[in-house]
């Protein structure tokens, strides 16, 4: 699967499910720096299932937390257009380029669909993103400053 065409003024900004557990946790540590930064957002917020996995997983134990996650991709908020069928040997190229990581399942799609969406703008808790590049060489843009 080549680019996805987004107007460049309108490129997405990746989701990783740290930020989505911080999103709708209210008891969650960085909870008030994650939603300042929602509410910067401007762009179309872009993930992957495993992402949304991840952070259903989570959160199970949070009354409607999964069903809100599940509901923001429904009313279009969270948009999935990553397919792992198009994109799984570089997923798998990542596990091992990143494997002193270690890179997860999670990471590896995000930081191919960074080169599919042209664009390494993300919101995440993880410090594993200063580390990994998309196309080769870039830099992610940690849109929540970490320590």
């Amino acid at each position: 699967m080549g680019l996805v065409n987004f107007p460049s003024s309108s490129l997405p900004i990746l989701v990783d499910a740290s930020f989505l557990v911080s999103v709708y946790d209210k008891q969650e540590p960085h909870y008030r720096l994650c939603m300042a930064a929602l509410d910067q957002v401007n762009r179309p917020l872009v993930t992957c299932e495993p992402v949304v996995t991840e952070a259903i997983y989570l959160l199970r134990r949070l009354p409607g937390a999964p069903q809100a996650i599940l509901a923001s991709i429904q009313e279009g908020q969270l948009e999935i257009p990553f397919q792992l069928a198009n994109g799984a040997a570089e997923v798998l190229a990542y596990y091992t380029k990143y494997a002193d990581t270690p890179c997860d399942f999670a990471d590896a799609c995000l930081i191919h669909m960074a080169g599919q969406l042209n664009t390494g703008d993300i919101l995440t808790l993880d410090s594993d993103f200063k580390h990994y590049r998309w196309r080769r060489n870039k830099r992610f843009r940690m849109l929540i400053p970490l320590e």
